[in-house]
């Protein structure tokens, strides 16, 4: 193993999927890598370690049909068409202002989709099988593949095999800053270890790979504002997220991309401290806020589209947190449990009156709330699998799918706050993975790949973190090693 003071050929700050895959595929070619993190040894993964790791995926041979349909049509703000239209042309003669635009341009977006099987047949290779297994979404819209035991199983293979490999590995030592030639080159980072001491660690390149800032309050209230104190990282390996790797690129110039002030949401249990306790079963009763009121339709698609918007709603409401509320007809639906990840029991009771003190929301409030929706619930067939069309009848917010009576006791409540999965705001990079500059010229030498990749807006192309860490993080390590063995 090379300690801190030798010179390596790659150095990636981060041990998610995007940093190993970016040190396996560096190595497979025979470079010396050092990969960095600020966690101990027996946490390191980040986010991927906590997740089930679903893939937008038909199988592990094949992506879903909009895959790259989802990211174009959320690929921004309200663009510039002739701005746009200019990306039609070879890159090489993109504008400069286009070049370094904060948008997911349509070359990037290609590059993602084209390298997904390549890159999962890859994985494939370090023993990780996918399989398409029963996911948390009772109701889909489009498929999901996932790795047989989730993240921390791919994390593990990936870790084993990096071992394997000799790459130098500094646990507990966080990059803070970028060292820099004086032609601009990326020549290493300067990081901290234990007892805050200092360190430059060197190499011919740099892979940013250590996730977006769901783990830094003062960015996130920088960029998401006040609301920001109700959000918890979905996963334990959010809290490592402090966001160095972004703000030490943007320092040397690096362009910004991705919607800074927006996130993955996520239904959380906040009762609950296991790793991902999400709570998917409000789309079978109605959500209340702390008023007892209800503030938004439960069930307007399936509920893998539209749990996201939903949960981001949830966020508005006061403190930050809603309650689902529920009668016994939801345990009657086979497999419900799937869609309760949390390890806290529902909240029971009796009555609705006996129910509110219990979740803190006023008594008559909560009735009059439940009362008015039993009343705008039709008759029809329930089917809890597909979008049934059983909706509500003159009422405001209207319930489009699932809506019968809350009317049989016990009654039920799931607590529900908005957790955040990852953040949006990152860098511009190219089909390399090369990290770019404000006008558009790559920086020599500085690579990024997941989470500070930026490349979403507005709504999160589901299942498709694990993918762009993976893809991206493979992408940079074999650009940086390019002409090694």
């Amino acid at each position: 193993m090379k300690s801190v003071t030798d010179q390596f050929d790659l150095v990636v700050v981060g041990t998610g999927m995007a940093g190993l895959s970016a040190a396996l595929s560096a190595a497979e070619r025979g470079a010396q890598v050092a990969v960095i993190d600020r966690a101990p040894v027996e946490e390191r993964g980040g986010n991927t370690r906590y997740t089930e790791a679903y893939l937008r995926m038909k199988s592990d041979s094949e992506i879903s049909v909009d895959f790259e349909e989802h990211l174009v049509e959320n690929a921004g703000g309200y663009l510039d068409p002739t701005l746009v239209a200019a990306t039609s042309a070879a890159r090489e003669n993109w504008p400069s202002v286009v070049k370094a635009m904060s948008f997911a341009d349509p070359e990037l977006v290609s590059a993602f989709a084209s390298n997904v099987v390549p890159t999962i047949q890859w994985l494939k290779s370090f023993g990780i099988r996918f399989d398409s297994l029963p996911t948390a979404h009772l109701t889909r819209n489009m498929p999901r593949t996932m790795p047989t035991g989730g993240g921390l199983a791919m994390i593990e293979a990936l870790g084993a095999r990096a071992e394997k490999h000799d790459i130098s590995f500094f646990y507990e030592t966080t990059a803070i800053d970028l060292l820099q030639a004086d032609d601009g080159a990326i020549v290493g980072v300067l990081a901290v270890g234990k007892r805050n001491k200092k360190v430059a660690i060197r190499g011919r390149g740099v892979v940013l790979a250590c996730g977006g800032f769901e783990g830094n309050p003062e960015m996130l209230t920088r960029y998401l504002g006040p609301r920001a104190l109700h959000l918890r990282p979905f996963a334990r390996g959010g809290h490592y997220n402090k966001g160095e790797g972004i703000e030490m690129a943007l320092r040397v110039g690096a362009a910004p991309c991705g919607e800074y002030g927006n996130y993955h949401a996520s239904p959380m249990d906040p009762r609950s401290g296991r790793p991902a306790p999400s709570v998917y079963i409000f789309p079978y009763g109605i959500l209340v806020n702390q008023h007892g009121k209800r503030f938004l339709d439960e069930a307007p698609g399936t509920v893998d589209e539209t749990y996201e918007a939903i949960t981001r709603q949830i966020l508005d409401q006061p403190s930050g947190i809603a309650y689902a509320v529920l009668d016994s007809q939801y345990t009657e639906i086979p497999n419900y449990r799937r869609s309760l990840r949390t390890d806290q029991p529902a909240i029971s009771a009796q009555s609705l009156r006996a129910l509110a003190p219990l979740i803190g929301v006023p008594a008559e409030a909560l009735e009059n709330t439940v009362l008015e929706f039993n009343r705008a619930c039709r008759p029809g067939r329930f089917s809890p699998f597909e979008l049934d069309g059983l909706s509500t009848a003159d009422l405001r917010p209207a319930k489009s799918n699932f809506a019968r009576a809350i009317d049989k006791p016990p009654f039920h409540a799931y607590p529900i706050i908005s957790s955040n999965v990852f953040t949006f705001g990152g860098l511009k990079v190219n089909s390399e993975a090369r990290v770019l500059n404000r006008d558009g010229e790559e920086i020599p030498g500085l690579y990024a790949a997941g989470e500070v990749v930026g490349i979403y807006y507005k709504s999160y192309t589901g299942a498709t973190s694990v993918l762009k860490a993976a893809v991206f993080g493979r992408l940079a390590g074999l650009d940086a090693t390019r002409g090694k063995n």
